[in-house]
């Protein structure tokens, strides 16, 4: 009589085990959207590192009381941060008397005397950002505040002066800019017998290097 074994019950106990335990592989699942963004190349203005700021600038300056007759001037600049920085200006125009010959008063010794005046200021970039000539072509500018104090002289007289201006500046490279701007300067003066604040204002249009 053949001996019993236990084999075929260990193949049976195996077959049900097995489906139990066999865990099938987890797939990754498809993204619902494919991502198709193409990358854009992003250009970063390279601005000079340089913190001098050398330029001349020409203008014309309204001289309280007595006209407007051009002006020309030199800057020297220094850019302590990148919102703030210090300037010492350096300019000359002219003032004329001629309104009040006409009605026969002569203010000054020659119809004409020459002008001057040199501050040191303060200024503050405000808005930085680019300006735009066309689609493919921007300037790094900013807006900036400007202000401080120095001295005025004209008709053999010296007026200590307060200057406060707006003004824009761009950069066409890195080195170099162009700067529009509009200032007061102020001083007290009783040049026509009454001692009272003048407000004279000044357009310029200047250029600069950065070293």
């Amino acid at each position: 009589m053949p001996k019993p074994t236990i084999l075929p019950f260990l193949v049976a106990a195996l077959s049900a085990i097995a489906p139990a335990t066999a865990r099938p592989a987890e797939s990754v699942p498809e993204p619902v959207i494919p991502a198709q963004v193409d990358r854009r190349e992003v250009h970063i203005p390279k601005i000079s590192a340089n913190d001098i700021e050398i330029g001349a600038y020409t203008g014309v300056l309204s001289v309280q009381d007595f006209g407007a007759k051009s002006s020309s001037g030199l800057r020297l600049g220094y850019h302590a941060t990148e919102d703030f920085f210090v300037e010492g200006t350096y300019a000359r125009s002219k003032v004329s008397d001629q309104s009040f010959r006409r009605l026969g008063i002569a203010i000054f010794k020659t119809e004409e005397v020459d002008l001057a005046y040199y501050y040191l200021s303060i200024g503050c970039n405000l808005f930085p950002g680019e300006v735009f000539l066309g689609k493919n072509w921007a300037m790094t500018s900013a807006v900036y505040l400007v202000g401080g104090v120095g001295n005025v002289k004209f008709n053999g007289e010296n007026h200590t002066a307060y200057n406060f201006g707006l003004g824009i500046r761009a950069l066409p490279v890195d080195w170099f800019s162009m700067r529009f701007e509009i200032r007061d300067h102020m001083f007290a003066s009783d040049i026509l017998g009454k001692n009272e604040l003048k407000h004279n204002f000044e357009m310029t249009l200047g250029l600069a290097g950065y070293f």
